[in-house]
């Protein structure tokens, strides 16, 4: 591609964006061998729109005009065109302006503006995203502020300038609006930003997730294969929309094949196609992306392998499929896909692998491993051993080597969605775990996010996976996920166990925790599965083998009504032998879900043993089999009110889960229910009648079977599990989730200080930079810049000969203290490089020479005397700026605690007040600081206000990319600094103050 005038063609402008209405552009600089194009684009802008681009009428582009608009500088002009299927389809263009509205060159820093959309794309966003990228390009080139003129009448674009949150002048001339707006990013235009980029990838999620029609492109002539295999899937779970079968070796007089559509091509399809599933080998899908593209088909689900997954040549092919995917505007699930599946009435989607429908439910699954996918579906559709599968599934998608949709994308679609309740992940790597915390913060405020992460030790990302390098270990990532909300759990097993409970069962209130059961032994291992993870257990309550369902009734009863209880678990164990009263499966299932449903705000767990029959009851209302209508009450779940909905009664018989049931009302049946076949086998007795809410009748004419699954929308359906601990752990896990949503609620703020000297620190850091483009500052530069900040370090006087020594003692004043400051010493008191409380010459003097005998010469010690600071706690403070994961302050206790045991706890800067308080209480051996085994508490909040400081620090100097203060002594009253390092560095990029773009292949 040519390029033009004073500098090189800014390839690293070029970016990939997601529009509002969901479909992709390609932003790019303009250049001389776009003259054509721009013709062919002009010529297809209406009249009005030429209008308001000119202020008169425009016919056609002049062979001047054309030349102006393609030769560009890249520095004072700078024109750029969104561009589909290689087309342009909107260009904007600024030229650099002196005071008097004169072209000019640097140092003016304003630019004039104008935009020109293609009327057939008006509407979907194209502009705002084209002025995100093009005041990003302006601000590179040390353009701050942008004018605009604009007719009264052109209140679209008025629009796009008004509603763009930068700072803004709005003045009417001589029958002309004129804008002026700077460039920097505000809080609200990076609002309005985070706004747009959501509504733009949901939507192009929701595109994939919901077609109206879909094509199965490699669909195979004869039974089997992976393209026949989906097809029958996505019609036997009863899809809503058009279905096709494409395969270009079909006869030419085929027209359909297993009573679907079949043709030979995607171009001889009649009609629009939203979703074509890909599965032909991957040396034949750019011809199939073609076809789609022209045919106008907005994603692709590509099931085929053989790229990323397949070494370096695999890795360049599916670059090569999403930069052609991307040239049509159409978004790619895969490659290495194993599909995605929507369970909504609406929809009916399994355009997966899978062979069965999952069940419709609240419960939203991504897996980036399509083994791991299987197994997720498989455990929540299980009935019978392990964790019952209570709840179903909303939506689910398997992402392969993730190209392109990736984690973050289906996060944004599943905020809004209101058929998820929960969402579970299964991630092998974070491509950006900025804006992923970013998300999962927003995400966990309004719904639990319960993730698990593979390959956390690989060091290595999956093949296939595009991932931005971290410096942060992957302990320090999961607690900065955890600050943002996310419920991080090592296994599947565990994100089941996890979501099970969180999908319909409410919040706990806090760590109380009601034990009761049938079994002693159950109780107590219980019990201690509640210390472990922290909780407050009450001590249990043994109910003994003979209790029947009205002593569990009554039991849990008492325990929900108990106001010092937030959370019940009740133990179950079969009973041996006839055992007179015992209760039943069906009995003690209906007592639980009776006692549970009059205190709707507690959360209530069974652990059971060997019991399939009484957790297949207590999920009876989940039953893939139609069901009829059942009576309902409104009860909450833990997306609060809003997610209330209906409750299920009860099925008086355990029936197994593949056979149809129609579970009635506990006593009577009504006179309207439909009624239900007797079961072969002994007759079970009746389940007792328990006091529920008045349940509003079935709408007349409800049939007694649906061809579609009922959703379980708000049933309060209790989980059941199969060991103590995974119910304990995943009990644990809501109520740190809960209290993350009520602290959440008050986040706290970033405190002022009045005696912080932003402007010196930044002219002391510009300075230091000036020296080169990165460095670890000396010990006076470091107390310098520190001490802008009100962060004193505790002087310290080099001693590289005894004289030296004391001359420095006397400087400071006795007493003091001797230490060797090499690096294999540094911080390393226990090899005794340390000698304190010098009191006078001849002490200091020994020590000196006794250093000097252990461990070697002055040059090789680097001895320093520094005065004695009061007794405390050693401990230490970090900040680092990660390229992909951002600022975190880490806090700990120095020595072995932090070294050998990685004792520290981490917070995203900026740090609030809140989050400063929680951060010194949330290391293991915090009690160390407030007065354990009779010590005196430290100056707590001494230490909170050095941690708000530093925050502050690198908040707003991201040029500091490290700091650390180790030791800092924290006495009873005041703390010591008495050695620290700062590095400074250019500020890694920050993406996300940037333009919206989409990763670069």
């Amino acid at each position: 591609m040519q390029t033009s005038d004073r500098h090189e063609y800014p390839a690293h402008w070029e970016a990939d964006v997601v529009l509002r209405d969901g479909g992709t552009a390609r932003v790019r600089p303009i250049t001389v061998d776009d003259a054509e194009r721009l013709v062919s684009f002009y010529e297809q802008v209406s009249d009005e729109s030429k209008y308001y681009r000119f202020f008169a009428p425009y016919p056609r582009l002049s062979a001047k005009d054309v030349h102006r608009f393609t030769h560009h500088d890249f520095v004072d002009r700078v024109g750029l065109a969104a561009t589909v299927g290689g087309e342009f389809i909107a260009t904007v263009r600024y030229d650099r302006i002196g005071p008097g509205g004169t072209p000019a060159g640097a140092p003016a820093d304003e630019a004039e503006v104008a935009f020109l959309v293609q009327d057939a794309h008006q509407g979907r966003g194209v502009a705002s995203a084209l002025l995100e990228h093009i005041a990003a390009v302006a601000r590179e080139r040390g353009i701050r502020r942008f004018a605009a003129e604009v007719l009264p009448a052109n209140t679209k674009m008025i629009k796009v300038f008004m509603d763009a949150g930068y700072t803004q002048k709005r003045s009417f001339e001589d029958g002309v609006v004129r804008l002026e707006f700077g460039l920097e990013p505000t809080d609200r235009s990076l609002a309005v930003q985070y706004a747009r980029e959501h509504r733009a990838e949901a939507r192009s999620v929701q595109r994939l997730l919901q077609p109206g029609s879909v094509v199965v492109v490699g669909t195979g002539r004869t039974p089997g294969g992976v393209g026949r295999s989906i097809l029958g899937n996505i019609r036997d779970a009863g899809y809503t929309g058009r279905l096709y079968a494409v395969n270009n070796a079909f006869p030419e007089n085929r027209k359909e094949i297993d009573g679907v559509p079949a043709c030979r091509s995607v171009r001889d399809i009649d009609g629009p196609v939203d979703l074509a599933v890909v599965t032909v080998p991957a040396d034949r899908v750019p011809d199939v992306v073609t076809e789609c593209g022209e045919h106008g088909v907005q994603g692709l689900v590509v099931i085929s392998a053989g790229y990323a997954d397949s070494g370096t040549e695999g890795r360049e092919r599916q670059r090569a499929l999403v930069r052609q995917a991307r040239t049509y505007g159409m978004r790619i699930i895969g490659p290495n896909a194993f599909g995605i599946i929507n369970t909504s009435a609406d929809v009916r989607l399994n355009a997966s692998l899978a062979s069965e429908m999952p069940r419709t439910g609240r419960i939203g699954l991504f897996a980036q491993s399509g083994a791991i996918g299987i197994a997720l579906l498989s455990r929540l559709h299980r009935r019978g051993g392990g964790v019952t599968g209570v709840t179903g599934v909303s939506t689910f998608v398997s992402s392969g080597n993730r190209a392109d949709v990736s984690g973050n994308d289906v996060l944004q679609y599943w905020y809004d969605d209101p058929e998820t309740d929960v969402a579970l992940m299964y991630l092998e790597s974070i491509g950006n775990p900025r804006k992923f915390t970013r998300l999962a913060r927003r995400t966990a405020a309004v719904k639990p996010l319960v993730v698990v992460q593979g390959a956390r030790h690989g060091g290595v990302a999956p093949q296939g996976h595009a991932v931005r390098a971290t410096r942060l270990p992957h302990a320090t990532v999961s607690a900065l996920l955890r600050q943002a909300g996310v419920i991080r759990v090592d296994t599947i097993t565990d994100l089941v166990d996890a979501g099970l409970l969180l999908a319909r069962q409410p919040l706990p209130a806090g760590p109380r925790v009601a034990i009761l059961g049938n079994s002693e032994s159950l109780g107590l291992l219980t019990y201690d599965a509640c210390l472990s993870e922290g909780l407050r257990p009450h001590p249990p309550l043994d109910l003994t083998t003979a209790a029947s369902a009205d002593d569990f009734h009554a039991a849990l009863s008492r325990a929900l009504a108990d106001d010092t209880c937030d959370a019940a678990v009740v133990t179950a164990i079969p009973t041996v032998g006839e055992v007179p009263g015992a209760a039943g499966d069906a009995e003690l299932a209906e007592a639980l879900r009776s006692a549970a449903a009059a205190v709707p705000t507690k959360p209530v767990l069974v652990v059971h043993v060997e019991l399939g029959g009484l957790a297949e009851a207590l999920s009876a209302a989940a039953s893939t089999a139609p069901q009829a209508a059942a009576p309902a009450e409104t009860l909450p779940s833990p997306g609060g009110p809003e997610h209330a909905g209906p409750q299920a009664a009860p099925a008086p018989h355990a029936t197994p889960a593949t056979e149809p049931r129609t579970p009635p009302t506990a006593g009577a049946a009504r006179p309207d229910a439909p009624t239900q076949p007797p079961a072969t086998g002994p007759a079970t007795p009746a389940a007792p009648a328990y006091p529920t809410a008045p349940a509003p009748p079935a709408a007349p004419g409800t049939p007694a079977a649906s061809l579609t699954p009922p959703t379980d929308r708000g049933t309060r359906l209790i989980p059941a599990y199969p060991a103590a601990e995974r119910a304990v752990r995943a009990l644990a896990q809501a109520v740190s989730y809960a209290q993350w949503r009520r602290d959440t609620a008050d986040p706290g703020k970033v405190p002022e200080y009045e005696d912080i000297d932003e402007k010196g620190a930044a002219g002391l850091i510009a300075g230091h930079l000036a020296r080169g483009q990165g460095l670890t500052l000396g010990d006076a530069e470091t107390c310098e810049l520190l001490a802008k900040y009100g962060i004193h370090v505790h002087r310290a006087l080099p001693a590289p000969t005894p004289d030296d020594a004391v001359a420095a003692a006397r400087t400071i004043g006795y007493p003091v203290a001797l230490k060797a400051t090499a690096p294999h010493l540094r911080h390393r008191a226990d090899l005794g490089g340390v000698r304190l409380d010098l009191a006078d010459e001849d002490q200091l003097r020994r020590a000196y020479a006794e250093l000097t005998e252990l461990f070697g010469t002055p040059a090789e010690l680097r001895p320093v005397v520094q005065g004695m600071a009061p007794r405390g706690v050693d401990t230490v403070v970090r900040a680092v700026i990660d390229p992909a994961a951002g600022a975190a302050l880490s806090f700990g206790l120095a020595g072995a605690a932090t070294q050998l045991l990685g004792d520290m706890a981490h917070r995203l800067i900026p740090v609030t007040d809140r989050e400063a308080t929680s951060l010194i209480r949330s290391i293991r051996t915090a009690p160390l600081l407030f007065g354990w085994r009779g010590s005196a508490p430290v100056d707590s909040a001494a230490l909170e206000e050095l941690l708000l400081r530093v925050s502050r620090l690198v908040d707003d100097h991201p040029e500091v990319v490290a700091v650390t203060l180790e030791p800092v002594v924290v006495a009873p009253r005041g703390l010591s600094v008495l050695s620290a390092s700062v590095r400074l560095a250019p500020p890694p990029a920050r993406d996300d103050l940037g333009p919206r773009t989409l990763p670069a292949y």
